[in-house]
């Protein structure tokens, strides 16, 4: 990007809304063509047309590796090769575990996790072919796990050790892996945590300067700065690479907190799930949604 911007391709998946929005705006000021993938036509389609450079969308499932494919092979046909990619598509549930829906539970790993690789894999040839750069957008998740959100925390820890894993692979082909930590950004999702009084209690808690929410403006400026720098990392705020070292203590340090701004809450409260967060996890939840589960059958005994 820095040596010859114009001309290129980015493509940024969850890019209807938020961060991924955003971002797609900041690259294309900045000359490159993007491809906007996303469960939300209508909105993607509203987002392109703003875009001062030539633009493509896809309504598509990134856990559809199929689909992605196809995405993948327009893409290629209609803007040229992807030097940029940046996977952004994620969701968020909230609750115990216990009285989580299994199906919602498996989804968030399937769109964080698993929708991350796919994003990966159909998109490689093109970055292996433009010495391209491919960003992970991950989360302060994988540092230590907030009780409550456990799917999200897996499945943001399992994309950073995915991002780490590719980007020794992808080293010596010239193909750059950047892993970017999202801290807490002014997204719909974060709206919906906020008005869960369990999760509410819990960002309470934390210091003032950590609970900060920046804009998804400021944010997508972060991460486009690490683009333009093939950053290894990205942080978001930047302040957050002052945490690295200490990242043996986190998950304990998180614990305490957690356990100290729970204890003080109704057990009603606590037991209390709220689905999935946000418009855009609702929509995909909504596209998604599977059949009622069967009842439990007994298998054959002999």
């Amino acid at each position: 990007m820095q040596s010859r911007p114009n001309g290129r391709v980015a493509v940024v998946t969850g890019a209807a809304r938020g961060v991924g929005e955003a971002t797609s705006r900041n690259l294309a000021r900045r000359g490159l063509r993007v491809a906007l993938l996303g469960r939300e036509l209508e909105s993607l389609r509203c987002v392109a047309d703003s875009l001062p450079t030539d633009t493509c969308c896809f309504e598509v499932d990134v856990t559809d590796e199929a689909a992605m494919q196809g995405a993948a092979r327009d893409v290629q046909a209609r803007l040229g090769p992807a030097s940029v990619v940046v996977a952004n598509a994620g969701i968020a549930t909230a609750g115990p575990f216990a009285a989580s829906d299994a199906a919602l539970f498996n989804r968030v790993i399937n769109v964080n996790l698993i929708g991350s690789a796919n994003t990966a894999r159909v998109f490689l040839p093109q970055l292996l072919l433009t010495r391209g750069y491919f960003l992970q957008i991950a989360s302060t998740a994988s540092f230590g796990s907030s009780p409550l959100m456990s799917a999200y925390c897996a499945s943001k820890a399992g994309a950073e050790s995915f991002a780490q894993a590719l980007r020794t692979e992808l080293r010596p082909e010239g193909v750059g892996v950047g892993i970017a930590y999202l801290h807490w950004t002014g997204t719909d999702m974060i709206d919906d945590r906020d008005n869960h009084p369990v999760l509410r209690a819990l960002r309470s808690h934390q210091p003032a300067p950590i609970r900060r929410v920046h804009s998804a403006e400021q944010v997508a400026a972060w991460l486009t700065r690490g683009i333009e720098h093939r950053a290894t990392s990205v942080y978001a705020p930047p302040w957050l690479r002052l945490v690295q070292p200490l990242r043996p203590a986190l998950p304990m340090l998180v614990s305490r907190i957690a356990a100290r701004s729970l204890a003080s809450l109704p057990a009603a409260e606590l037991r209390r799930a709220t689905g999935v967060l946000g418009a855009g996890g609702r929509a995909d939840w909504e596209a998604h949604r599977p059949a009622p589960p069967t009842p439990p059958v007994t298998p054959p005994q002999c």
